[in-house]
């Protein structure tokens, strides 16, 4: 079952991107950074990453969106400022149907959620230093079958599962 975990608006933070990394190193195909973590592109909390920019980065070397495959699944990764995902998800979800992706992957809002939109899974993982609407400090890990079925969990700064954040559903 492949697995990918996804983090955004850790706002500085490196040793809790550190631990993160290393709970997660054996169980994950893929690590996803979606943007304003305030690093240098190349520190090496962000390795291991793909990795986008934010409205809080300003290391020229972050590229603005990422669309690539793990397994079966296209991605589409962007921060989320750019697209105005505060106010809808809709110009967001028009880019990752322009680069075919069922997977949209954002940040800046600071608020835990995935949900399905047109057939698109959207996981915003919340941040691990500012969350917003929630207490917990969140991240979120992706796992599927092949068959379709698709899982998203939320866990806690600490590595505990949030359990009444998630989204299990299926995808054609």
């Amino acid at each position: 079952m492949p697995k990918v975990l996804i983090t955004s608006d850790s706002h500085g933070l490196t040793e809790e991107l550190e631990k993160i990394k290393e709970r997660h190193k054996d169980e994950v195909d893929q690590m996803i950074h979606c943007g304003d973590s305030e690093l240098d592109f190349d520190a090496s909390s962000m390795d291991n990453f793909m990795k986008v920019t934010g409205n809080c980065d300003f290391d020229s070397q972050y590229p603005d969106e990422l669309d690539f495959a793990v397994d079966d699944l296209k991605f589409y990764v962007a921060h989320g400022h750019m697209h105005q995902v505060k106010t809808s998800l809709k110009p967001i979800v028009k880019r990752a149907e322009e680069l075919g992706a069922t997977i949209i992957c954002h940040g800046h809002s600071h608020i835990a959620v995935a949900q399905k939109i047109n057939n698109k899974v959207i996981i915003n993982p919340g941040s691990i230093r500012l969350p917003r609407v929630r207490e917990e400090k969140t991240y979120a890990i992706l796992s599927w079958e092949t068959s379709g079925q698709l899982a998203v969990d939320f866990y806690d700064v600490d590595g505990n599962r949030v359990k009444d954040l998630g989204l299990e559903t299926t995808i054609k």
